[in-house]
């Protein structure tokens, strides 16, 4: 029976992305193999405990909640993951996988909607990021890119602007916590015109670094 490692699991409101605000399951996975500088799960790195995806399917149904989160870490590093998307997509749920940009994301059950972090200069991890992911993201996925910089924000906007002809998702620019001002980032996307979103983490403003929220 396939299983997955999981540091934890946890219903919350939904902090980022396409979701935001909807009271949401957080399957958190355990184990990346990046370490960003900004990263705020470093408990998820290690430890956790083996969990069948049944089991999981199940605490899902059961959790009140039709939106399912599954995260990290970075859950594409284990391979039982896409069986475990497929599987709550099967039941009929809601579902978001939050991965990073150094994951191929071809793989993913197409139900799923796909938050992919593309990696600054900032976060330490630029370079493994696979731009071959940008074209296969489509309406309902979302292409994230935290900013630690005012350098960082201009290597996004350039980023966006060589790619935009392959970018057919979303694009969320999320200020990291403690390091930019939202405002700050929203005053640069309106001085160059952006065709990003601007995303505050929610869950931070709700309750700040608080593990489990």
């Amino acid at each position: 029976m396939s299983r997955v490692k999981v540091t934890e699991t946890f219903v919350s409101i939904q902090g980022e992305a396409d979701a935001v605000g909807w009271p949401t399951l957080f399957v958190r996975l355990t184990g990346c193999p990046l370490r960003c500088v900004y990263c705020d799960t470093q408990y998820a790195f290690h430890g956790g405990e083996w969990r069948t995806v049944a089991e999981l399917v199940e605490i899902a149904r059961g959790s009140g909640v039709r939106h399912v989160c599954v995260t990290g870490g970075e859950p594409l590093a284990q391979k039982s993951c896409l069986e475990l998307l497929t599987a709550l997509s099967d039941a009929g749920l809601a579902v978001s996988l939050e991965t990073s940009g150094a994951m191929d994301v071809a793989p993913v059950d197409p139900r799923v909607s796909r938050v992919v972090d593309i990696k600054t200069p900032g976060s330490g991890e630029a370079g493994r990021n696979r731009m071959e992911n940008l074209p296969r993201l489509g309406a309902k996925d979302q292409l994230k890119i935290v900013l630690c910089s005012r350098s960082d924000y201009e290597w996004a906007r350039d980023l966006v602007r060589q790619h935009a002809a392959r970018i057919g998702c979303q694009v969320l620019f999320s200020p990291s916590w403690g390091q930019v001002e939202a405002r700050d980032v929203a005053e640069w996307i309106l001085a160059d015109r952006l065709d990003v979103r601007l995303q505050v983490q929610l869950h931070k403003y709700l309750w700040g670094n608080e593990p489990g929220r």
